[in-house]
């Protein structure tokens, strides 16, 4: 079996565009579907049904997928096993991470990372939780970490680590006093608020539901695109956030920003790793591996 075929299939599959597939292989057009004929060939019946609109998978492409995931999986698992037994790691990993888990997370990891494998070429983008899984699935990166509830259909999530978020504002500011906030007052107080789009904002927006508390009726003030923003702005004025613990470490230790208790809300979550299917292997598995075991220290 020519597993880079299989591996071009795969893309194809998933991305149920050729030309994507092309790119993220980086090979021509006509050679994907080439190396699609070729497979057509072989086990003799159609794989895709090709339109004016584009393809879909025919029975047969559905099941070569399933058997594909599983086999490239194993071969990854296979490369990695032996690359251990000669006690050396090698290759490129790409890394998409939600802005909180880029930010707070993974720089100690990577750092740590690299130094203990120093043969793996490894970049990092940084981007909402919704970007990051839009990535996965265009196979743009290999491995993402993502924070936000929903779980996409086609794609691998494994558990990281946990978190919560809490509620918070300035030591100095107005709210500065406050002990406690009841959910159902939380319409009352001006806010500060991440992105449509955001892992955090997903969570905060269910998590608020739950309590019967309706996003729409917040007072939110003021929309930024990451944390760091939020908290410059908190500390500059008379507002309330939900906020990651993870991210606001360094000014609940100097007393910049105080946690407010919010009564009758259940703000845990988690963060997690996700992969194409079939593909949770070789080195995602170990940096995401490595990445858990280091989850004490970050």
């Amino acid at each position: 079996m020519d597993f880079f075929r299989l591996k071009v299939f795969q893309s194809a599959a998933r991305t149920l565009r050729f030309s994507k597939s092309a790119e993220v292989m980086h090979v021509s057009q006509p050679a994907v579907s080439r190396h699609i004929s070729e497979l057509e060939t072989a086990f003799g019946t159609a794989l895709f049904v090709r339109s004016a609109s584009g393809v879909e998978l025919t029975a047969a492409g559905r099941l070569l997928l399933a058997h594909a995931d599983a086999l490239l999986q194993a071969v990854g698992r296979m490369e990695a096993d032996m690359r251990d037994i000669v006690g050396s790691e090698q290759g490129r990993l790409r890394i998409g991470a939600s802005t909180t888990i880029a930010t707070y997370v993974l720089p100690s990891v990577l750092a740590a990372f690299m130094e203990r494998f120093k043969g793996v070429e490894i970049s990092m983008c940084s981007a909402n939780s919704g970007q990051v899984e839009s990535m996965i699935k265009d196979g743009r990166i290999d491995i993402g970490f993502v924070e936000s509830l929903s779980r996409r259909p086609l794609l691998h999530y494994t558990h990281l680590m946990d978190d919560e978020l809490v509620l918070v504002t300035a030591s100095a500011g107005a709210f500065g006093g406050l002990e406690s906030v009841q959910a159902a007052d939380l319409p009352s107080f001006p806010l500060v608020s991440r992105e449509s789009g955001s892992g955090t904002r997903e969570i905060i927006v269910a998590r608020l539901s739950q309590a019967g508390v309706a996003w729409e009726n917040l007072d939110v003030v003021m929309t930024l695109d990451s944390s760091e923003a939020m908290k410059s702005f908190l500390k500059n004025s008379s507002c309330l956030a939900i906020m990651p613990v993870v991210a606001i470490r360094r000014e609940l230790a100097d007393g910049s920003l105080r946690i407010i208790d919010l009564d009758g809300v259940d703000l845990s979550r988690e963060f997690a790793s996700v992969t194409r299917p079939g593909e949770f292997s070789g080195l995602n598995e170990k940096f995401h591996n490595f990445a858990a075991s280091m989850k004490k220290s970050v």
